[in-house]
């Protein structure tokens, strides 16, 4: 129920209203605002993104804005630099330029008659990076954030490197980008449409390269990294993320380290919560209201005595690798977020995980395929991407089984274990694993991490390891809100490849365990809800005719000749008609990812993009690939973009790099 002071307004929508900046580039916003903003000014939320309003966030944005608007915002939605109906060119993600934009649209809105002067900035993804980035630059009439699946640190949580590993996402997430920025402005909206499409594929950067310039965390990965100076984000931080997601780890960090910071954490992949899965959804955008309206109208909504860590305790489940929901029940902390909660240790001997210490010899030897059952870095595309049963990986890693357990444990935080350990090869790689085991013996992943053994004492500086020297390691594995039931067991499993998460390390080595201790965050077992939201709420969808529906394939292949093993993905992700404007849009990803078990040497990545647009008689198409390989000193790259009008070929270009490794 609305209340009264919250009574729904009239709105309108500007799908182009030109922002022109100081160097006179003219980028393209959709705008939603009550009709009477003039006489009764509003407070502005801001996205701002790569990825096209007009036919990209579509979806989302029509569920999301048009119900700030009608309760008295005005939602801007801008297309960054380079990319939708924008000008101009990209040069990179999260770049000054970008920065620099931003705080000029800030400045530009704020000073606008139909404005109050206040802004808040909201978004998932790179729209939650750079909300935190542009935060942190403090621009004067910035009150207010929120961030969605984002994090703080950018060389240790973002789709490039985790623990020092790179991950196979920064080509595959590179590939997408590569595929994205390859789209031409809507003809309708330009008359110049052509002119600037040419000149973004002529000035494109394949982003792979240049990200795999930075192997260690540097001054380049130090940029946009707030967790560099957490004070300066003075804006008011809301961080929401999901248990399904990659981007875990945000949240707690900031609820943390930033004044006032509030967190949410539900059981979601890489989506908004009102429409996000696996369900449980919530009324994020009531919360959201309640947020906006205490930062930017000064309304005392009672966000500031909300607890300051709100997340989803999961019940124990059977691996699957797609869930609809999940059980579970929300837990709070009223101050922080888990850095209070009591440890409980545990530790890894011959005999398994156990609560005493034991002596403790095994020997980590996995072929280079261990990690099929991993699921995609990001979860997002609505496909079987979540990790599925561990069993496979399990039977090629070293596992350390607990007893059964006497008592139901809820795991929150973030588990550290610290192991001694000696390596044949002077650079390795190790993933951990938590699991859950059934009494059938069934495995589900619940937390994991991984860490590149040159990056032991730090990102900055790898060095290599000391073949057959004991060396002291710790890894601390992703925040996890995880409800271990009495009778199941826990399983650490260990192993020294994790494919095709990881890139693996250039030599097939071996690693010793010679001690280990887990330190296991448990808090008070919850007895049921300790919080409650409103249910999801939403404008009305995005209005379209579909041309051909959306299917997500995933499966691996074994060559019986070779003994290659491919993991095959294919997203096809359906081709609509915008039944407001006309614009047709479609799109189909596919990737390969090869390596034979006994060679990390013939690792392989492949990744096929398509992008469909048409509008009246004018059809457009850009068809992208790229692929990678290594030998034991340097990587290799190829792409590919080749642009169609009316299938003519109008434009074609191709990449070839080789970067050195370095410490990888």
């Amino acid at each position: 129920m609305t209340s009264a002071s919250n009574a729904l307004r009239e709105i309108e929508e500007l799908p182009d209203l030109g922002i022109v900046l100081s160097d006179g580039c003219r980028l393209s916003a959709r705008v939603w605002r009550p009709v009477d903003a003039g006489d009764d000014p509003v407070p502005v939320i801001l996205e701002y993104l790569p990825y096209r309003k007009r036919d990209g966030t579509t979806a989302r944005d029509a569920l999301t804005h048009p119900w700030f608007a009608k309760r008295g915002y005005a939602c801007v939605r801008v297309d960054m630099r380079g990319n939708g109906d924008s000008e101009g060119l990209m040069e990179d993600e999260y770049a000054l330029q970008e920065q620099d934009d931003a705080i000029e649209v800030i400045e530009w809105l704020a000073a606008q008659p139909w404005t109050n002067g206040n802004v808040g900035m909201m978004g998932i993804s790179w729209g939650g990076f750079n909300s935190l980035q542009v935060a942190a630059r403090e621009p004067e009439a910035l009150k207010a954030i929120i961030t969605l699946c984002s994090t703080v640190d950018r060389f240790a949580d973002d789709i490039h490197y985790k623990g020092g590993c790179l991950l196979n996402e920064n080509m595959g997430w590179g590939a997408t980008m590569w595929s994205f920025s390859s789209r031409a402005p809507d003809p309708a909206l330009r008359d110049d449409w052509r002119e600037m499409w040419l000149d973004r594929l002529e000035n494109e950067p394949f982003l792979p390269s240049l990200w795999l310039r930075h192997q260690r965390r540097d001054e380049y990965w130090r940029h946009g990294s707030v967790c560099e100076d957490y004070s300066k984000l003075k804006a008011k931080v809301l961080a929401v993320g999901g248990w399904g997601d990659s981007y875990k780890n945000a949240v707690p960090q900031l609820v943390e380290n930033v004044e006032g910071a509030k967190g949410i954490i539900g059981p979601w992949i890489h989506k908004y919560p009102h429409f996000a899965v696996p369900e449980p959804r919530i009324g994020f955008l009531q919360e959201a209201l309640r947020w906006w309206d205490q930062w930017l109208k000064g309304k005392d909504t009672g966000v500031e005595d909300d607890p300051d860590y709100r997340v989803y305790l999961m019940d124990s489940v059977r691996p699957a690798t797609w869930y609809t929901e999940r059980a579970g029940r929300w837990i709070t902390e009223a101050e922080g977020a888990t850095a209070h909660l009591p440890l409980q240790d545990w530790y890894l001997t011959d005999a398994g995980l156990a609560q005493s210490a034991g002596d403790c010899n095994r020997l980590v030897a996995s072929p280079a395929h261990c990690g099929a059952a991993a699921g995609e870095y990001c979860a997002i595309w609505l496909g079987p991407e979540m990790p599925g049963d561990q069993r496979g990986d399990d039977a090629l890693s070293v596992c350390f089984d607990s007893q059964p357990l006497a008592e139901t444990t809820d795991i929150v935080g973030a588990a550290k274990i610290t192991f001694t350990i000696t390596s044949d090869k002077p650079q390795a790689q190790i993933a951990v694993r938590l699991c859950d085991l059934d009494a059938d013996g069934a495995s589900t992943r619940i937390t994991y991490g991984v860490l590149n053994l040159s990056h032991r004492d730090g990102p900055a500086e790898p060095k290599a390891l000391q073949p057959c020297v004991p060396t002291e390691i710790t890894i601390s594995l992703d925040h996890i809100a995880y409800r271990l039931p009495r009778g199941h067991r826990m399983r650490l499993s260990v192993s020294n490849a994790y494919w095709p998460l990881l890139w693996p390390s250039p030599e097939a080595g071996q690693l010793t365990i010679s001690g280990g201790r887990m330190a296991l965050p448990v808090r008070a077992t919850a007895n049921g809800d300790e919080c409650a939201f409103p249910p999801p709420d939403a404008e009305k969808p995005w209005q379209i005719e579909t041309l051909r529906e959306a299917t997500s394939t995933r499966r691996t292949e074994i060559d019986q000749v070779t003994g290659e093993v491919h993991l095959v993905i294919e997203d096809q992700m359906g081709k609509v008609r915008d039944l407001e404007h006309g614009l047709i849009n479609g799109e189909i990803a596919r990737e390969r990812w090869t390596i034979h078990p006994d060679d990390p040497l013939s690792a392989k990545g492949f990744c096929h993009w398509t992008q469909e647009q048409e509008r009246g008689d004018i059809v457009l198409r850009t068809e992208t690939s790229c692929s990678m390989w290594s030998d034991a000193t340097t990587f290799y790259l190829e792409a590919k973009l080749e642009a169609y009008e009316n299938e003519k070929l109008i434009y074609e270009r191709s990449v070839e790099d080789r970067i050195a490794r370095d410490h990888l």
